[in-house]
């Protein structure tokens, strides 16, 4: 599926400034493509800097489009996990349906960048939003576009919404099915079913398939945990197989799920419902949602990913670092960096020390972060001398979560190699939040 590779060449075009954070003076005034011509290093930016690894992305965007296609799935991965043009242009290059999003405002960033599909995994009730998503459909015909119902009152009030709405097409929606204790969705098959009857009767609207959010059930691969998501994906393929039975979908149907924490439970319990479309008289699509995995990290999803080592031969790699300076070592086991709240993301972890930036590459094996302020971070030394670390230093931190590491960075240097000595800037990525 496409996206308008010239407007997503066209940032490197944009000039450089004093609100891209990390970014040296030197920079400034300068295009992105000028500032890249001088062959950069990283020691040359500013700390405390959040770096992009081009050849773990590389690999990572291969390791998921092979292992989809594998499993007979599609991929529409998350785009709010990066914001990011650039990386969404790699995705689509490596064969992703198309790009899934979380808001109307960010699936219009999307289009401004030419991505021709796109799943808006959430309910759309805002009035401004509906109507300029009537009128996309309406001035391109080649756009597809599919969202999230839960309920027969956001049926209602999406149609009514949509009467005033320019042109004709039906937005064609997903009865979201949700799951105990969980976020949005029906909370049962029964309820799921007088929402696509609703949807049956809406005259803008088009039943276009089931599909819902497995990671808000679970977080760890405990039985008990495991068997909560495996439950609510059968409960998900079962709403499917009833409403295609019952005659609902008027065209091939979608079935969505998918995080990057349990991709490989939907492939067992999903996957196999579009090889059942002769059964059921249905074309089916199974589209996988995960985002994360484009980046990866040292933290939750290094923890709970089926495609991270060691549980795959050939696993996801973190594409993520932080890079954060000493800026005091007010006590004996305590160093405090220049990075914080605003700069790395601290929801799924604390960020993990790694090692020393430059020729003294090595750290304190028991060294660790008890803690972020907005701008400093509390690196633990535990045994350590007064020697260790000295004012001025650069460590390397492991980070978690890349959905809350992007948005706090307008502009992202992709390096090289995050394991080389002297790590040399290879480009630059623009984030839209």
């Amino acid at each position: 599926m496409a996206i308008d590779e010239k407007a997503v060449a066209a940032l490197a075009d944009r000039t450089l400034g004093p609100e891209h954070k990390g970014l040296p003076p030197a920079a400034w005034g300068r295009t992105v493509r000028e500032f890249l011509d001088a062959a950069p290093h990283l020691d040359e930016f500013e700390t405390p800097v959040l770096t992009v690894d081009r050849a773990a992305v590389a690999a990572n965007v291969a390791v998921m489009a092979d292992w989809a296609a594998a499993a007979g799935v599609r991929l529409a991965p998350h785009g709010k996990t990066t914001m990011a043009p650039q990386l969404w242009a790699q995705q689509l290059a490596a064969g992703s349906w198309g790009i899934t999003f979380a808001t109307v405002w960010q699936v219009q960033v999307a289009r401004s960048f030419g991505v021709g599909r796109i799943v808006l995994a959430n309910a759309l009730v805002d009035p401004v939003g509906l109507r300029w998503v009537a009128a996309e459909l309406a001035l391109d015909p080649d756009f597809e576009f599919v969202c999230w119902v839960d309920s027969v009152e956001t049926v209602a009030l999406m149609d009514e919404h949509l009467r005033s709405a320019p042109g004709d097409p039906r937005i064609r929606v997903i009865v979201e099915l949700g799951g105990p204790h969980g976020r949005t969705g029906a909370r049962t098959v029964e309820q799921a079913h007088a929402i696509a009857a609703a949807v049956g009767h809406a005259e803008r609207l088009t039943l276009a398939g089931v599909g819902g959010y497995e990671g808000a059930l679970a977080h760890d691969r405990t039985p008990d945990g495991v068997a909560a998501v495996r439950h609510y994906l059968d409960e998900i393929a079962r709403l499917h197989r009833e409403l295609a039975a019952a005659g609902r979908y008027t065209e091939q149907a979608i079935v969505t799920a998918g995080g990057s924490a349990y991709p490989d439970l939907v492939v067992e319990c999903l996957a196999g419902l579009a090889d059942e479309q002769g059964a059921q008289g249905v074309p089916t699509t199974v589209v996988l949602r995960s985002g994360a995995y484009i980046i990866h990290d040292d933290g939750f999803y290094a923890g709970i990913s089926p495609l991270a080592a060691p549980r795959s031969e050939r696993p996801l790699r973190s594409a993520m670092h932080g890079w954060a300076r000493t800026v005091s070592r007010p006590e004996v086991e305590l160093a405090l960096l220049d990075a914080g709240k605003r700069d790395l993301p601290f929801d799924e972890g604390l960020p993990v020390p790694q090692f020393v930036a430059g020729p003294e590459g090595s750290l304190n094996p028991a060294a660790h972060v008890s803690a972020l302020n907005d701008q400093h971070t509390f690196l633990r030394l535990p045994g350590g001398a007064a020697t260790d670390l000295p004012v001025g230093s650069v460590v390397r931190l492991g980070l978690s979560h890349p959905c809350t590491a992007f948005d706090k960075w307008r502009l992202i240097p992709v390096i090289d190699d995050a394991d080389a000595e002297r790590p040399r800037i290879v480009d630059l990525v623009h984030t839209f939040f």
